[in-house]
């Protein structure tokens, strides 16, 4: 029988984590021992304050931000390092209870160090295929053109992805700081990869208004989009959103260390929930941020009590709009439903 203290563990709630980039998602006690394996010197922020506090709502917290996640990037010098980031990752999915994760990457920023882009590229597809195989968690790969950079960067990068998609690709992101690059400029790249199948998936909707989320619908036909909470300040774009079921991948932690809101309890997501939008709950960078997936899960249950049959709709939401196999995504749908019919524990958690 349950009570008001009965719940389910979220760490059994099958889940998709679909907002989570590639260095972002290393370990802090990984980073510490790549750099000092490869003589990196890392700032306090990052080696003795950690997680640092960090805030983007204007340039110089931005600028402060990206400094911090390239000294990150940095440490990844050898093959192996990739090799274990993506094994980490994979690792730390499976405890969450994610069946996959989608993880984002501009090769570009590690091609010098591999080889070139395709090489790059390849070597991530690899180090994710043996991350799934040794966990058991689905990996497929976001390739994210950077929206800093000049649009003819982006159209190569779709260019690359396109000749990987059945091969580990399955969609295609725009990233970095929306307020420093409009979505309509990139819309030749992500016209090259949508027609090759893959998943349009731009930031949007963070640092930047409702304008950013209505680009990234009216001009890159996004299937999903990264953040997406400004949205809320547009009724009308909040339920185009629900209507045309594009999925919202919401990232608490990273919403407040960042500044987007104050505290947690102002992120918009009960009210975009109720709305109907479709979301994914994500972690953005738990390098830089801390808390991981399943404490994502908890903020929904535990800060705007999120009940466990609405949990379970969250995950739903998160498996359907991955971008998993069919077969995949069936099973982690089943497994949902098992989720949710097993009694809940009290106390757990």
């Amino acid at each position: 029988m349950e009570t008001p203290t009965s719940t389910r563990r979220l760490d059994r709630l099958p889940k998709a984590h679909l907002h989570l980039h590639f260095t972002g998602s290393m370990r802090h006690d990984t980073l510490i021992e790549m750099a000092e394996a490869r003589g990196v010197h890392l700032p306090q922020a990052l080696a003795e304050e950690w997680p640092p506090k960090l805030r983007g709502t204007d340039e110089r917290g931005w600028f402060r931000f990206q400094r911090l996640y390239d000294i990150a990037r940095s440490v990844l010098k050898r093959q192996e390092d990739m090799y274990r980031l993506l094994r980490e990752a994979a690792e730390d999915e499976r405890e969450a209870g994610s069946g996959w994760l989608e993880i984002q990457v501009d090769p570009s920023g590690y091609a010098s160090r591999f080889d070139g882009l395709t090489a790059t590229l390849e070597l991530i597809l690899d180090a994710a295929r043996v991350a799934s195989e040794a966990t058991g968690v689905g990996i497929g790969i976001m390739v994210a053109a950077n929206r800093t950079r000049h649009p003819l960067d982006a159209r190569a990068l779709a260019r690359l992805a396109r000749q990987y998609v059945g091969k580990g690709v399955v969609s295609f992101g725009l990233n970095n700081d929306e307020r420093r690059g409009r979505a309509r400029d990139f819309e030749a790249a992500f016209r090259i990869a949508k027609r090759a199948g893959l998943l349009s998936t731009p930031h949007g909707g963070e640092l930047n208004g409702p304008r950013s989320v209505r680009e990234c619908l009216d001009e890159l036909d996004a299937d999903r989009i990264g953040h997406g909470v400004r949205a809320i300040e547009d009724p009308y774009l909040v339920e185009r959103i629900a209507t045309q079921e594009v999925t919202l991948e919401v990232c608490p932690t990273s919403n407040v260390g960042l500044g987007v809101v104050e505290k947690v309890d102002h992120l918009p997501l009960r009210r975009l929930y109720d709305a109907g939008a479709p979301i994914a709950l994500g972690t953005d960078d738990p390098l830089l941020f801390g808390p991981r997936l399943l404490e994502q899960y908890r903020i929904a249950r535990e800060v705007f009590e999120f009940s466990d049959p609405e949990l379970a709709d969250l995950a739903r939401m998160s498996i359907r709009g991955s971008g998993a196999p069919d077969s995949l995504k069936k099973e982690m749908l089943a497994g949902v439903d098992t989720w949710l019919a097993t009694p809940p524990e009290d106390g757990a958690v």
